[in-house]
């Protein structure tokens, strides 16, 4: 079901040369602009990575043997990418188990409206945790890791009511519940100690701290300044459409994550006529201008696209919610999907950059509880090599999808979305490949300092 069954007219993107603040914010920006950097990693023109562009046949065959491996014949069960499925894991259905638990006065408008907020929150939680951290269940006394440790213990959260201000009602998500919130809370929270570090504790604390004051937006979040009011604002949008189901622009839903969120973002990101911009960097390779200068910018905005694919989810499965344009949104510019390419050998970090990657990664490693085995080059996010990285792997992913529909022989509109191949195959597979290639740590090939904020 696209934009055409119903005939949805979707925006153009803002004139950069009119507002370029805007149309670097827009979810129109991040395939546009990356692909400049693609078109010079196709002639193996990249400043920091080597390209053998061979590869990608033999990148594309073991994302295929991931996907027929754990979802042949009927590829049409693989569920978007979204965050779902992390609090799923191990095979139990916690969302589904959660919802039980709530009463049938509890109608699919407010069940949504839940979900919207635990999965909210729960996004901004999902920064790389390191290789140390782990969560031990408090209801099923398993313990998971990264993602899933993450996913796992904002539940329990969620479900102790640490987000809200209702006593009465745990299970929500509020601008007063998060004012509580402190590192020692949070800490506490998901397990950290001395012995179980986890990265960018300060990094996450603060953007569920700044979600408070972004809440306020009553517009909306509504009186009662929770995330899941944003559905009611959604379904009431001028550009929503009520045909059989609701229909909104994938557009309008993006601008509300970008304006709505927008305050939570750490306002040191770069800026472009005193706006910030969240999760967009200048990269070397992209074309200057000494009057344009938000041309040499490179958006990415890859936690505001996890929330997007992650909160479509509820609205999808619950009120059965259409979003025209869905295919506007890119491959997740992150290091399981960049990993995924470098460690198939389609991408090379060149020799100087590896060297001072890796000087780097010593250097951080003399620092207390970070790592010092399986040594891998290490850069901060703002560094031009993992911009370049990142702008490429949403160029590939791209590509790759096609790759893996070929040789899947699925066309039309049984072809896997970009959603189902990131969630099946590209994510899984760079993950893979890391616990194969560096099984102590299961880091990727190349590691980026986090603050919690990004990754």
């Amino acid at each position: 079901m696209d934009s055409a069954t119903f005939d949805v007219p979707i925006p153009p993107a803002p004139d950069p040369n009119v507002n370029p603040a805007a149309y670097l914010k827009s979810i129109y920006a991040v395939r546009q602009r990356t692909s400049l950097i693609m078109d010079k990693a196709k002639r193996n023109q990249l400043r920091h990575f080597d390209v053998d562009y061979r590869r990608l046949h033999e990148t594309s065959q073991y994302v295929v043997s991931i996907i027929k491996r754990d979802f042949a014949p009927d590829f049409s069960k693989i569920p978007p990418h979204g965050r779902w499925q992390h609090f799923d894991v191990g095979g139990r259905p916690r969302v589904d188990q959660l919802m039980a638990t709530w009463p049938s006065t509890v109608d699919s408008q407010e069940r949504t409206r839940r979900l919207i907020d635990l999965f909210l929150v729960s996004v901004l939680l999902d920064a790389g945790a390191g290789t140390k951290w782990q969560y031990k269940s408090k209801e099923s006394g398993k313990i998971y890791r990264r993602s899933e440790g993450l996913a796992v213990a904002s539940l329990e959260m969620f479900k102790a009511g640490l987000f809200s201000s209702n006593e009465a009602e745990p299970c929500q998500v509020d601008s007063a519940g998060l004012r509580k919130l402190n590192t020692t809370v949070m800490a506490k929270g998901l397990q950290v100690t001395e012995q179980n570090p986890i990265d960018g504790l300060e990094g996450r604390t603060g953007l569920l701290m700044r979600l408070a004051d972004a809440l306020q937006n009553f517009q909306i979040f509504g009186d009662e300044a929770r995330p899941g009011n944003m559905l009611d604002y959604l379904l009431s949008h001028p550009t929503t459409q009520a045909a059989s189901v609701p229909i909104i622009p994938l557009p309008t839903f993006w601008d509300v994550l970008m304006e709505g969120l927008g305050p939570i973002w750490p306002s040191t990101r770069t800026q472009i006529d005193g706006v910030s911009i969240g999760d967009a960097w200048p990269c070397s390779i992209m074309p200057s201008h000494p009057t344009h200068p938000w041309e040499s910018i490179v958006p990415f905005h890859k936690l505001t696209q996890w929330l997007c694919y992650s909160l479509m989810q509820p609205m999808t499965k619950l009120l059965h919610v259409h979003f025209a344009g869905a295919d506007l949104m890119t491959g997740l510019p992150e290091y399981r999907n960049g990993g995924l390419f470098i460690d198939t050998g389609l991408l090379t970090l060149k020799q100087d950059d590896s060297d001072r990657g890796i000087a780097q990664f010593h250097k951080n490693a003399q620092v207390k509880g970070q790592p010092c085995m399986e040594v891998v080059p290490l850069f901060t996010v703002d560094d031009d090599v993992i911009v370049e990285w990142r702008a490429v792997t949403v160029g590939f992913l791209d590509e790759l999808l096609c790759e893996v529909n070929m040789m899947l022989d699925l066309k039309g509109s049984e072809a896997l979305t970009l959603p189902q191949m990131l969630e099946a195959g590209s994510w899984k597979g760079g993950r893979e490949l890391a616990e194969i290639q560096r099984p102590n740590t299961k880091e990727p090939p190349i590691m980026i300092l986090s603050d919690g904020t990004v990754f």
